[in-house]
């Protein structure tokens, strides 16, 4: 599998970077997983066809999390090749209602766009991949993926505090992307987000290979320090998410 960072952005975009967005390729599907605010344009700024997209996994309702999924209507809808088939979309109950509200209520359904499915936890193949989830720690209903190819697994936390779910989810993985929106140093609100430390014993519980750290809040956060505490915690090879990375899995 091929990842490309889309965005990377925690809670809302930082001058450089989108909210989160994580393409995922394999066999030449291409799957991306979240669609936050920004990372339509990023999308298309690191050379990807928007319309080549093959489905789309959203690991919650958050808006950083979504949005540019509202922007893609038009694209789809609108553009001169248009109409195009619905795309595969599997978010959390009540993801088609969001997503149209947001978009416009008073045009109805997306339908049209996109063919919506109902993430619950288990397994499901889209394309050439399986696709395991587990729900996080998190206030609103929300996923974390497993997702393997051939023997190679990509983790990813969305977002979560701590919780045994997430070690199951990212065993043994070939990367776990993980997000570490706080610093161990400062007092956070509990049941939101995981801190580098935390990110570092996440990982080193699950013995995956790889480390990458996600949803760092850019404005007041460190990414220095984050990267520390992670390593007081975990020993393997550990980098920070930056946006347009390419890592292969």
């Amino acid at each position: 599998m091929k990842l490309t960072i889309i965005g990377c952005a925690g809670s809302f975009p930082g001058p450089e970077a989108a909210c989160s967005a994580y393409l995922v390729e394999a066999e030449g599907f291409r799957l991306l997983v979240d669609f936050g605010t920004g990372s339509l344009g990023a999308l298309q700024r690191y050379g990807v066809d928007m319309h080549s997209l093959n489905g789309i996994v959203l690991s919650h309702l958050h808006a950083d999390h979504i949005f540019d999924a509202c922007s893609y209507v038009v694209a789809r809808r609108y553009a001169p090749q248009a109409p195009f088939p619905a795309l595969p979309l599997y978010g959390p109950a009540g993801t088609a209602e969001r997503l149209a509200a947001a978009y416009d209520p008073s045009e109805g359904s997306l339908d049209d766009v996109y063919q919506f499915h109902t993430l619950t936890p288990g397994t499901f193949r889209i394309g050439p991949l399986q696709v395991t989830t587990e729900r996080m720690n998190h206030p609103v209903e929300t996923y974390g993926f497993r997702i393997e190819h051939n023997g190679r697994v990509l983790a990813y936390s969305a977002d979560t505090a701590a919780c045994d779910a997430l070690v199951r989810l990212a065993h043994r993985a070939d990367l776990f992307l993980c997000e570490a929106s706080y610093l161990d140093s400062t007092d956070n609100p509990s049941g939101l987000h995981l801190t580098g430390k935390e990110a570092g014993e996440h990982a080193t519980k699950a013995g995956v290979r790889r480390l990458t750290l996600t949803h760092l809040v850019q404005a007041w956060g460190s990414e220095t320090q984050t990267l520390a505490e992670a390593r007081s915690t975990f020993a393997g090879p550990i980098e920070i998410a930056r946006p347009g990375a390419v890592f292969e899995v």
